[in-house]
């Protein structure tokens, strides 16, 4: 279904005028378990993600995507909905998480939670789920900055429009979690949100 969703986006995103490029800090390791966490400002971020990863991978998202046709195909399959609203539903969708790491699967988690309402976008406090959830099954963190997607089309391009262009996305290099316990969660998740803040400081200094 990946090898699908991956044909699907490349098709539809190049059709529509979106191409992407990935700068990656050092080569990765692809047999390898990862949580890739990205900051979210468009559903061009989605895309990004799914040209990114080359093995067998989950995302972990809203539980409104459900009501899309084709992101409800992979919702209702292998990826796994949470209501954020629901301190239950999250705690089951964590758990569904720990299931698929453990099966080898890569899980894609956007820290911020939702896309920011702010225009232009401003990287939104991370929650701490995804770094305790690294720290407990050992799996790498994968820090990747999407630059510029929101430029082309923020959100889902309703309110300001779309335009086709390059979308820019920094793949920084994993953060080991072996040495770690849950008490340095925060500061995991610091260190993360660190590292995509300073890129896209540097990626705004640069094209200015």
């Amino acid at each position: 279904m990946n090898r699908m969703r991956w044909i699907f986006s490349y098709l539809s995103s190049l059709f529509s005028g979106f191409l992407f490029s990935y700068t990656f800090e050092e080569k990765l390791d692809w047999s390898k378990t990862y949580i890739i966490c990205a900051n979210h400002t468009s559903n061009l971020d989605i895309t990004a993600i799914i040209l990114l990863a080359k093995r067998n991978y989950v995302f972990f998202g809203k539980e409104e995507l459900l009501d899309n046709f084709v992101t409800g195909i992979y919702f209702r399959t292998i990826d796994i909905p949470v209501n954020r609203e629901s301190k239950i539903s999250a705690f089951r969708a964590f758990k569904k998480a720990e299931e698929k790491l453990k099966d080898g699967k890569t899980v894609v988690i956007f820290p911020e939670g939702m896309i920011s309402e702010h225009y232009p976008p401003v990287l939104q406090p991370f929650k701490n789920g995804p770094f305790r959830l690294a720290i407990e099954q050992g799996v790498q963190i994968l820090p990747v900055t999407i630059c510029n997607n929101w430029n082309l089309m923020w959100d889902d391009g309703k309110r300001y429009g779309t335009r086709p262009g390059i979308c820019d996305i920094c793949v920084h290099a994993p953060i080991d979690t072996a040495s770690l316990t849950t008490d340095d969660a925060d500061e995991l998740k610091n260190k993360v949100y660190d590292i995509i803040y300073n890129q896209l400081d540097s990626y705004q200094k640069k094209i200015q």
